[in-house]
């Protein structure tokens, strides 16, 4: 089965647009890498300040690949590169043990 990544990125309100225009700017970034299934930005909306970005891959092989491949430059900061919207970020990894689509009618 898949697994899950889920970044946990805590963004102070004033950020929230800035977070949202960078990930607006590199769609498509991940959506031709091998093993890629899935990807969301759910914007917190109410009680937390923690935005949550899903991602869902074949295996933990396609994942790490994806990270030290195109992914690698991205989140060694540094340089030109511009000061983070989150404050703090966390990556939780889960596998998927069970799942269930709508029935079609």
């Amino acid at each position: 089965m898949s697994i899950v990544k889920i970044n946990v990125l805590t963004v102070p309100a004033e950020q929230r647009e800035t977070l949202e225009k960078r990930f607006a700017s590199r769609a498509g970034a991940v959506e031709n890498s091998d093993g890629f299934e899935w990807f969301e930005l759910l914007r917190p909306i109410e009680g937390t300040d923690d935005y949550l970005v899903y991602t869902r891959w074949r295996d933990e092989e396609s994942f790490q690949a994806w990270m030290e491949g195109p992914m690698k430059p991205a989140h060694q900061g540094g340089g030109d590169r511009p000061k983070p919207a989150s404050s703090s970020a966390a990556v939780w990894s889960f596998e998927v043990v069970q799942q269930a689509a709508p029935k079609s009618q």
